[in-house]
């Protein structure tokens, strides 16, 4: 991993062990900035103050080894992303202006895909992890997972179950609580349907009840211009002196005609005048029947402004935006439909009713269900955590989990109790913690020490992330409160997780140093100007060096060499067995 002007490293490779990894570093060094580093390329929160004063921005870039069949590389190439000879090449911008951006295999990706590829690449143990644990979810969360498809088979189907029974009370509810509002409507929507049935409206039919109107209310004028138009045109019996457009072409066609054998061009306007008598003898007869066929009736007229009187009304009761009859068609068609729905309430009531029953029955199987698998879980986990609390110095001590439930009138009947629900089941969840033989087992927030919580929530976390197939464990500081032969058991627990995963630890513990396969050291120089980090691997002579200064706070002191080659030959010793 390569860290570019992040807080106070300027420009430092990681180069992580296969097995376990462990950086340290003096307070202020940016043994932080490792952690957050890696929190980037998981698609983490990206902050604007991480970036390096002075830098624009700050770059994180990692190259990830994945096994051929990895669900991380089939996601990759979906998305789009190219491997380099099995491995993973991803990245994250942060710009001191806020963007962010993200790349996976040389192609921009969104940041969140980060985020789900780092579900199965790396589990994250801090101590605010620890915090979150602390919490009652967080504790039944990290026993259904734990608990694997036992749990998670029924509770899936707990779940949609339980969603729909929400919806079926959500809608009971409305129904019952609403039926005045609903009758009120339906009485409305009646009453507008009546309306709009009793005028039988048509769509369009305002457009042409418009046009009628507008030839009866102007017939008189109409008829007059369609009777002048005709005389014109075809001349007027009652005034024979009249000389109409006919007779006036009836002579320039003779006229021509006579003529028309010496000029082409002459012979073709002659047949232009033949064409243009039949086309003026026919719009003078179309003339004739249009005076013929109009209708002055007032009778009519009354009829059509009425009508459209009507249709008006309906339009500005029923109508829509653009005023038409078709919206009032069309808002009775639905009206109809909403009427139907309303009146079919009660049956619905009825219906919904004996699904709501119905469902609240299954519901209390399905929690039964993923109860006992709890319980059988929690039986494994408190055992593993206990085994894990004698390897941390803590031979004594037991953790067991407490599943209660809570008493509801409102609730699910289960085992002849009337328990409350919600989508997780009917299980509330605790970690207790009996640190000592005969002690009653209490909340491990009030039963525990602070060096004893930070081994309590250790074993928790190593028998969770051995529940995770991710192939990767992060601890930031875990063992903090812990201290001596703990601190020295907590290494060597660290180490034997190591042998099945990678495991990367940061630590102000030399005892937990002293394990590591491979030992980093997060340096800080600052040249008066730029404060600037550098990440470090050590060879054995220099992991000697910081562990005595770890150890004694001098890093050439005698005493601290002496004790720091001894957790050495420790920490190295039940390996070599």
């Amino acid at each position: 991993m390569r860290i570019r002007d992040l807080g106070v490293i300027d420009d430092a490779v990681v180069e992580l062990a296969p097995g376990f990894t462990v950086v340290t570093g003096e307070t202020g060094a940016g043994k932080t900035m490792v952690v957050t580093s890696l929190g980037l390329l998981l698609g983490g929160r990206a902050d604007p103050g991480l970036v390096r004063h002075g830098a624009e921005r700050a770059v994180v870039e990692g190259r990830l080894a994945l096994p051929a069949d990895s669900p991380v590389a089939a996601r990759a190439v979906e998305a789009g992303a190219e491997l380099d000879e099995g491995a993973l090449l991803i990245s994250r911008t942060v710009s001191a202006e806020g963007r962010s951006r993200a790349h996976v295999g040389g192609r921009s990706v969104p940041v969140g895909l980060l985020a789900e590829l780092g579900e199965d690449l790396v589990a994250v143990h801090g101590q605010s992890d620890q915090q979150r644990l602390l919490r009652p979810a967080r504790q039944r969360g990290a026993l259904d997972r734990y608990a694997g498809q036992a749990v998670a088979g029924p509770l899936a189907r707990y779940r949609a179950g339980y969603r729909r029974l929400r919806e079926v009370a959500e809608t009971l509810e409305e129904l019952t609580t609403r039926a005045r509002e609903r009758a009120q409507e339906a009485d409305l929507l009646r009453f507008g349907l009546d309306e709009v049935a009793a005028a039988e409206p048509v769509a369009g039919e305002e457009i042409e009840l418009a046009a009628e109107a507008q030839r009866l209310g102007h017939a008189d004028a109409l008829s007059s211009a369609a009777v002048l138009g005709h005389a014109a045109l075809a001349g007027d019996p009652a005034d024979p002196d009249l000389v109409d457009a006919g007779t006036l072409l009836g002579q320039a066609r003779r006229a021509v005609d006579a003529v028309r054998e010496h000029d082409e061009r002459l012979a073709a306007l002659a047949d232009r005048l033949t064409e243009v008598g039949y086309l003026l003898a026919d719009v003078a007869g179309d003339l004739a029947l249009y005076a013929d066929d109009l209708d002055a009736d007032p009778a009519r007229l009354a009829a059509v402004e009425e009508r459209r009187a009507v249709l008006a009304q309906l339009i500005r009761k029923y109508g829509g935006a653009e005023g038409t009859v078709a919206e009032v068609v069309a808002w009775a068609e639905q009206g109809a439909l909403r009427l139907a729905e309303l009146d079919g309430d009660d049956d619905r009531v009825e219906e919904l009713s004996a699904e709501h029953t119905r469902l609240r029955a299954e519901l209390a199987e399905l929690a039964a269900e993923v109860s006992a698998a709890r319980a059988a879980a929690a039986g494994e986990f408190a055992e593993a955590v206990s085994v894990e609390l004698t390897e941390l110095a803590m031979p004594h001590a037991r953790v067991t989990f407490g599943l209660t439930r809570l008493d509801d009138p409102d609730g699910l009947e289960l085992d002849g109790r009337t328990v409350a629900y919600g989508p997780h089941g009917v299980d509330e969840v605790a970690v207790l913690l009996a640190p000592n033989p005969g002690a009653p087992p209490r909340p491990i927030a009030k039963g525990a020490s602070g060096g004893e919580l930070s081994r309590v929530m250790l074993a928790v976390e190593v028998v969770f992330a051995g529940a995770d197939p991710v192939p990767t464990y992060l601890f930031d500081e875990v063992d903090a409160g812990v201290g001596g032969k703990a601190a020295v058991e907590i290494g060597r627990r660290l180490a034997k997780l190591a042998r099945s995963a990678q495991v990367v630890v940061v630590t102000h513990l030399p005892q937990v140093a002293a394990f590591a396969d491979r030992h980093l050291v997060v340096e800080k120089t600052n040249d008066g100007t730029v404060t600037r980090s550098g990440v470090k691997t050590l060879t054995d002579e220099e992991r000697v060096r910081e562990l005595s200064r770890m150890l004694a706070g001098l890093e050439d002191s005698e005493l601290g060499r002496a004790h720091a080659e001894e957790l050495l030959a420790t920490a190295r010793a039940p390996r070599q067995g």
